[in-house]
């Protein structure tokens, strides 16, 4: 395995589409439980600790990128080789691809509920994961700048639904937010860990990066991104917290779905049908870009087409699908998948950046050592 990859010119996109591409791989199906979740363990502190884990998630990309910055345009399955050798490093690559595959498969199931409970009781799981499956599949075939292109119009179509929030702040009781900062630093923490589900996704930068074409501006503009998600998220969190009294944010499953429901407009009573609906727009990113990272090391390890990769996944997803039949599975699966994904995208990147600008200092302190003798 190559550990540079050297794209052709027709497969690279500018910059600044990573705004969109962080952005739009970190809102996803998370975001409409994410109140409740964080509310459970730091109650009226949630917004302030969604807050802080932007900030963590900021911290954790500047690393990720200075890591790549130490290569000439590598990916994370070629760094897995350079750092950990041949056998090692695809080891640790298939392992870290079968968590891309969770996330994909976590994605859509939890979506396909979504729909199931606020619009079509009756509908059969199967069908709509495989449409949701067959539109990931039809964008990741077109290639990357695809992808990119489904980011973009998946941010610039559903920027209305932040607005659309802000009308739960005329039923807003903003005493709700006291006692501030009354949380310990155990409970922050813990708060921070429960965020990662929907916050995860901006990992993904260190297999788009060889795609890049100034990347010398990569680390701003996904800054940029991270930044918008953060506000948003935090936003989000806060309007939760004064719009519901704190035992109504604690027995709601979703609420972001449950405050956009006094939402009216003219010929129109159940406005929660549209948002749910526009949510399709906003999972897809997500779904293009976690099989198009694992379809890449299907093929970067197995030595396969990438498309046979892409219907592999899709296939396997789709099969699992069939597995999960109650609401408790779904959870434990759920569950299971996000603390994966602390260590994942949090914790490991961080790491395995600390060992590969050691390994490269070694190497260049050896090399002046050798020129000096």
């Amino acid at each position: 395995m190559k550990v540079n990859l050297h794209p052709k010119e027709s497969l690279l996109f500018n910059a600044f589409q990573l705004i969109f591409i962080i952005h739009s791989v970190q809102v996803g199906v998370g975001v409409v439980g994410l109140p409740k979740i964080v509310f459970l363990e730091t109650k009226h502190d949630a917004w302030i600790v969604v807050f802080f884990a932007g900030v963590l998630t900021s911290v954790i990309l500047w690393f990720m990128i200075v890591m790549l910055r130490q290569y000439d345009s590598a990916d994370f399955y070629g760094i897995h080789v350079d750092v950990f050798g041949k056998w090692l490093g695809n080891f640790l690559s298939f392992g870290y691809i079968i968590y891309l595959i969770a996330c994909f498969f976590v994605i859509f199931m939890n979506y396909t509920e979504i729909v199931q409970v606020w619009i079509f009781p009756k509908l059969p799981t199967w069908q709509l994961a495989f449409i949701l499956i067959l539109l990931a599949v039809y964008a990741v075939h077109g290639g990357i700048r695809v992808i990119v292109g489904v980011s973009f119009l998946s941010v610039i179509g559903t920027l209305w639904i932040i607005l659309v929030l802000f009308v739960p702040l005329r039923y807003a009781d903003f005493t709700h937010i006291y006692p501030i900062m009354n949380v310990d630093i155990k409970h922050m923490l813990k708060g921070i860990q429960r965020t990662s589900l929907s916050i995860m996704g901006f990992e993904l930068i260190m297999f788009v990066y060889p795609f890049v074409k100034e990347k010398h501006r990569a680390l701003l503009y996904v800054q940029i991104g991270n930044l918008f998600t953060t506000f948003t998220y935090t936003l989000v969190t806060f309007i939760s917290i004064v719009f519901f009294a704190e035992d109504g944010l604690s027995k709601v499953i979703w609420p972001v779905i449950s405050m956009l429901k006094i939402v009216r407009l003219p010929n129109l009573e159940r406005f929660e049908f549209i948002a749910v609906s526009f949510w399709m727009l906003v999972i897809l990113p997500n779904l293009c870009l976690y099989l198009w990272a694992s379809s890449k090391g299907f093929s970067r390890i197995i030595k396969r087409t990438q498309k046979m990769g892409i219907w592999i996944i899709a296939i396997v997803a789709f099969g699992a699908s069939f597995f999960v039949k109650a609401r408790y599975q779904m959870n434990m699966v759920t569950d299971l998948v996000a603390k994966a994904g602390f260590y994942a995208a949090f914790c490991y990147p961080v790491v395995l950046s600390i060992i590969v600008y050691l390994k490269k200092w070694l190497a260049r302190r050896k090399k002046s050592h050798v020129k000096s003798a």
